[in-house]
């Protein structure tokens, strides 16, 4: 967890209005290497980031289930449990990128709307989109943001969040390298990094 995270969940919503947002840390990511902490780490530092911020909660749902943090797993668990809901999925850019390759992606927008939050700095261009993705972006995509609350499901939108330049890899790597990461990463989870002695390049 980063200053990032707590931007772009300022960003979403401000441009959504959202009600909640809600934090859901993956218990196992299936899309990438097996995360250096663990998830129960993970869910802690989320927690500790999000205990201040109106309107965002923590979803530990996926860190105590068994089996592969799927998205649509938990989606329709959310829609399970308010079916009348307005749920929208929030990603960033390089993950939209990769949704093709997420388990049954192409009916995630049957219980939720995407939007895709794109760094100014990074044009999001769907003719450079490869296939199937840029059909999907074509069928789905909408500037009009009335449609999220108007409709339960089904809308591809787009937002710009705020320039930031810290990323989780360089959180690490300056741990790793013993380099403070102060201003990084809320106060609170910089001193749960250090109790923990998590990312370092030594065990303890």
């Amino acid at each position: 967890m980063h200053i990032g995270h707590l931007q772009l969940a300022e960003n979403a919503i401000t441009t959504f209005g959202l009600d909640e947002l809600r934090c859901i840390p993956a218990g196992q990511p299936p899309h990438r290497q097996l995360p250096q902490a663990s998830a129960a780490d993970r869910l802690a530092m989320v927690e500790l980031a999000f205990a201040h911020p109106i309107r965002c909660a923590v979803d530990d749902a996926e860190v105590l289930q068994t089996g592969p943090s799927w998205t649509i797993r938990t989606l329709e668990r959310l829609r399970q449990s308010d079916p009348e809901g307005r749920f929208v999925l929030i990603l960033g850019a390089d993950a939209l990128l990769g949704l093709p390759t997420w388990h049954r992606w192409e009916t995630l927008l049957e219980y939720a709307h995407i939007a895709v939050a794109n760094r100014p700095e990074t044009a999001l261009l769907p003719t450079e989109m490869p296939e199937p993705l840029r059909s999907f972006w074509a069928a789905h995509y909408t500037q009009d943001l009335a449609l999220l609350r108007q409709q339960r499901a089904g809308c591809l939108v787009s937002f710009t969040i705020a320039p930031c330049k810290v990323s989780a890899t360089q959180v690490r790597q300056n741990l790793k390298q013993g380099l403070p990461i102060s201003g990084l990463v809320p106060l609170a989870v910089e001193k749960y990094i250090i109790q923990h002695h998590l990312y370092q390049s030594t065990a303890h």
